[in-house]
């Protein structure tokens, strides 16, 4: 299945101050940017073909693809000063890029990339900057079982606040974690069928329109999900993550520690 990436936005939340036109997804984690561990992690599930919906700072996505190292992240052997690849990351992938305006709704950019599709009844779309340890094939064969137009992932809030209940004078009586609330929020990892095009205007949104009128129509799946889940919103958040992984705890990188599963067609 193909995998569109959504790339384009400015990510204002994470330039703490940085004057830098690098898009969001080019944030390092380790010694690859953001957008590498979300494809990598599709790739392991087998779907290598990637459409790159581009906008602000396009160029600095194009150039690390076109300059691409596979010896930064795989082993080799040096004979007669050349380099023998053991391993590859990228060589079996196929990457349109497309750029689909700077100020675009996602919405937007979904339609503009639509020929690239090929008409294919069934594709997978993400931010380009949420990781996860998700069962990918899973995901994929429950919305195929479905009649629905489009599933999401949703995982529990994330936020470290606590919401209060409190009586008419104004006295608590209970605290409860966010995170333990009965809500569920967007956690991206989107399986989609062509029939969402049906339901995004000209200049619309995935979620607003699209995913919005179908789940008015009972056509919404969701796949809740409580295992690891790290957006990358912020400068702090980035942070955690390159921390993690240079202590070894990256869970999202299944290609590291087990065997690649067939893809679900």
């Amino acid at each position: 299945m193909k995998v569109v990436l959504f790339c384009g936005g400015y990510g204002m939340r994470m330039r703490n101050g940085d004057a830098s036109d690098v898009p969001k997804p080019m944030a390092m984690v380790g010694p690859r940017p953001l957008i590498w561990h979300v494809m990598r992690y599709y790739a392991h599930f087998g779907h290598t073909e990637f459409v790159l919906c581009l906008g602000y700072g396009a160029h600095h996505i194009k150039e690390f693809f076109l300059n691409y190292q596979e010896t930064v992240s795989n082993d080799f052997v040096l004979r007669g000063g050349k380099a023998e690849l053991l391993s590859t990351d990228i060589a079996d992938w196929s990457i349109s890029f497309v750029q689909t305006g700077l100020e675009s709704a996602i919405g937007e950019r979904l339609r503009r990339v639509r020929p690239h599709l090929d008409g294919d009844e069934m594709f997978l779309a993400n931010y380009a900057d949420v990781l996860t340890d998700a069962p990918l094939p899973e995901m994929i064969e429950r919305f195929k079982n479905s009649d629905a137009g489009a599933s999401m992932m949703v995982v529990p809030p994330q936020s470290s606040f606590h919401c209060v209940e409190m009586n008419e004078d104004g006295r608590i009586g209970a605290l409860t974690p966010v995170s333990e609330m009965p809500l569920w929020e967007n956690g991206g990892y989107f399986v989609l069928r062509q029939e969402v095009f049906d339901h995004i205007p000209e200049g619309g949104d995935l979620v607003a329109d699209g995913c919005g009128e179908l789940a008015k129509r009972g056509k919404l799946l969701a796949y809740p999900y409580r295992g690891f889940w790290k957006p990358t919103d912020t400068v702090k958040e980035r942070v955690q993550l390159d921390d993690a992984y240079a202590h070894g705890d990256r869970p999202w990188a299944r290609w590291e520690r087990e065997p690649a599963p067939v893809a679900t067609a």
